[in-house]
């Protein structure tokens, strides 16, 4: 397994966001860190950015330039594939560069689960929602799986929609809301998958719903999709986050 961390300096409510300070380091270097705790034989960081990467080498990362057209992270990471010349039977996963609090055994778990489904073109995780408010958050992703812990589909809407109960404005009991599951952006894939994946058009679901797995889905390929043996927090995309996640970080090492 090799991981490859994405990380853009450009970020709409956080700019820079990699480089932003918690607890005394850049995020960056967080994310780093969770990644070298797994059983990665590889961390590579991807980015476009000069500043990014002097960070990344001031605490020792193996860092890869890469061209900044890229629309998402898993493009990204095909530029880094063919940069390192890994085979396409290699496991590669996709670390956001945002995700300082991102257990390292999850790493694992994703990478593991793509290398026993081979039907799957990619593997991700998932977790029970724990609050009404995460149900029709459109920041938080859904899924819906089949009964073989494939994904039919992902969406920023609350599915599945309850019908009878979550009709007319009525607020979902805690039961309904845990029987959704909300995606966690981790990815693992083979090195080939990744190659044909760039080589597809964004569809029209992808553009809709601003979800790079849906091209995946669009094009019949099957994603797996396991439960997470712990469930993380979520990532850092607003100050609130920031904040939250520092308050995190500093009561760990208390």
């Amino acid at each position: 397994m090799r991981i490859v961390i994405p990380a853009r300096h450009a970020s709409t409510r956080l700019p820079g966001k990699p480089l932003l300070e918690l607890a005394g380091k850049p995020m960056l270097q967080h994310v780093h860190e969770r990644a070298l705790a797994s059983h990665a034989v590889e961390v590579v960081i991807a980015t476009d950015d000069e500043r990014i990467a002097r960070a990344a080498d001031s605490f020792g990362a193996r860092v890869c330039m890469t061209d900044p057209v890229h629309a998402s992270g898993t493009e990204r990471i095909a530029e880094v594939i063919e940069v390192m010349g890994w085979p396409d039977d290699e496991i590669v996963v996709n670390l956001q560069g945002d995700e300082p609090l991102m257990p390292p055994s999850l790493l694992d778990q994703v990478a593991e689960d793509v290398a026993h489904h081979e039907g799957a073109g990619m593997a991700t995780l998932a977790a029970h929602l724990e609050s009404p408010q995460q149900l029709f958050d459109p920041a938080v992703v859904k899924v819906v799986l089949d009964r073989k812990g494939y994904a039919l589909y992902f969406s920023r809407a609350p599915i599945p929609w309850a019908r009878e109960e979550m009709a007319w404005g009525k607020e979902p009991s805690l039961e309904t809301v845990r029987a959704h599951l909300r995606h966690i952006g981790l990815y693992a894939y083979r090195a080939g998958f990744v190659r044909d994946y760039v080589s597809w058009p964004a569809s029209e679901l992808e553009r809709a719903e601003s979800l790079e797995q849906l091209r995946v889905l669009w094009q019949g390929h099957r994603i797996h999709v396991s439960i997470a043996a712990e469930t993380p927090p979520t990532g850092v995309d607003t100050p609130e986050d920031l904040e939250r996640v520092e308050k995190l970080l500093r009561e760990a090492s208390a």
